[in-house]
């Protein structure tokens, strides 16, 4: 075995587990990187652990100093954090603990079984529609492409052929995606517009990326010179007043929410995030159909007499045209944080069902495995028929004995839409139209749901009037 070489201006380190030297890069004048620098010769100072982030250490006589700009300190919270406001009401959370944690759980799996095949059956059915659109097609015909970006590649296209066909797809809109991750979604939306003539300046498109955690390899930083605006917050949607962006108070474009896979309660804050902002006043008239804001634009001319805003927000931001949301996780939703709330109390159930239904939800992507624990390792937790960045539930629940995997599997998927209707109850009482989709095949993902909704046709003609009107 050849001999590790060190190279030039490589830590002289020796890492004897790894048989190399160290690969961080050493100081000017210096031997060792900063990790190692304790071994410098006539060093007087020794390396401790931040105590703000135990991952990397700091000289010790230095520490006031890194303290201050540390990338772990508590930083000044932005204007547009405003601590719980879409995180809904936490009264009954103790006592679902208290009903969650008893014997009495048992007997609630057992009465939703029954109640669920009433109140769902039959009611909130999903269409196939699985869409795509022509930006991606080349990407997807790519063979560098494994499996796993086809997959993600599949969706993304699937859900801007649906915002294409919603007519949310267009210029002079502000996109807000939710859990965006590292931006590929909103990536793609601007490159389907990029192109058309209409958006060539930053007042045609505002692309807002929302995400609670710290990203890498983020795909919007390659945007800032194109001449659309991104913008990247870093906030839990929990906290996020939209009416404070100042991005959005800027142009006040109208607004598209968009996420794929947004887990369980992020769902929900997304949807009170964007319909119960401050100031937010919905049209409660919802339209015989739906139009595209092009077909608007023809039928509803500047002359049509309609000089009303229409919906908008008090605090000067645009107006919610409509969102496409892909769902998923509804294992993870939390009664507090549930837009549905009202539908449930009006079949009447309550905080209780809510969390056994939720449950039984991730039977829908874990059922086809095997029930008998005695034929599971005690460290297996559920599985899924793809690589899935989102994990279903471990399920130990004594039903186990008398359900088939397919049994449980539909079940599963009547527990889902059961809480996907009060998301749909939710939007009616906002004033939009909206519906649910399989908007790719299980072989996809088995998430494979997609959640749309438009704003009403009369609010539409005099959202778009008011961005006319601007303009």
């Amino acid at each position: 075995m050849a001999a590790p070489v060190r190279g030039p201006g490589q830590c002289g380190f020796f890492v004897e587990k790894k048989k190399r030297f160290c690969k961080m890069v050493a100081g000017r004048g210096k031997r060792f990187c900063g990790e190692h620098a304790t071994l410098e010769e006539g060093r007087s100072s020794r390396r401790i652990t931040c105590p703000l982030d135990p991952k990397h250490s700091v000289s010790e006589d230095k520490l006031e100093k890194h303290l201050k700009k540390c990338n772990s300190r508590e930083k000044e919270r932005p204007v547009y954090y405003v601590e719980n406001i879409n995180a809904g009401s936490a009264k009954e959370d103790e006592f679902l603990q208290q009903v969650m944690s008893t014997h009495a759980h048992r007997s609630l799996l057992f009465f939703c079984l029954i109640l669920i095949l009433v109140v769902v059956t039959g009611q909130h059915d999903v269409d196939d529609a699985v869409l795509s659109h022509p930006v991606l097609q080349e990407e997807l015909r790519n063979p560098k492409n494994g499996d796993s970006a086809h997959k993600h590649l599949r969706q993304q296209s699937s859900i801007l052929g649906h915002l294409d066909e919603l007519g949310l797809l267009g210029s002079r809109r502000c996109f807000v995606e939710f859990g965006a991750g590292r931006g590929k979604l909103s990536h793609w939306i601007h490159e389907a517009l990029k192109t058309c003539e209409s958006t060539k300046t930053c007042e045609d498109l505002q692309l807002l990326l929302v995400e609670r955690c710290s990203t890498r390899f983020k795909v919007d930083g390659k945007h800032q010179d194109v001449g659309v605006q991104f913008e990247r917050l870093q906030i839990d949607i929990q906290h996020l007043d939209l009416s404070k962006v100042p991005l959005l108070q800027q142009k006040k474009l109208p607004l598209v929410g968009v996420g794929k896979h947004l887990c369980g309660a992020a769902t929900d804050l997304a949807l009170r995030c964007l319909l119960e902002t401050p100031g937010f006043i919905p049209e409660m008239e919802p339209p015989p159909k739906r139009f595209k804001v092009t077909e608007l634009s023809a039928e509803h001319g500047p002359d049509s007499g309609t000089d009303d805003p229409g919906p908008a927000l008090e605090s000067g931001i645009g107006p919610v045209l409509g969102l496409v949301v892909a769902l998923c996780c509804h294992h993870r939703c939390e009664w507090r944080h549930y837009v549905g709330q009202e539908f449930f109390l009006q079949q009447g159930l309550g905080a209780a069902e809510f969390s056994a239904f939720c449950r039984m939800s991730s039977w829908a992507t874990c059922g086809l495995r095997q029930t008998n624990k005695a034929q599971m390792p005690q460290n297996e937790t559920s599985q899924r028929g793809d690589d899935e960045e989102h994990e279903g539930a471990e399920q130990t629940d004594s039903v186990n004995s008398f359900l088939s995997p397919t049994e449980r599997e539909q079940v599963g998927r009547l527990c889902k839409r059961l809480i996907d209707g009060g998301r749909l109850h939710f939007l009616k009482t906002k004033g939009f139209s909206s519906k649910l989709s399989r908007y790719v095949d299980a072989q996809t993902t088995l998430e494979n749901v997609l959640l749309t909704a438009v704003a009403p046709l009369q609010s539409l003609v005099k959202k778009h009037h008011h961005v006319c009107s601007q303009n």
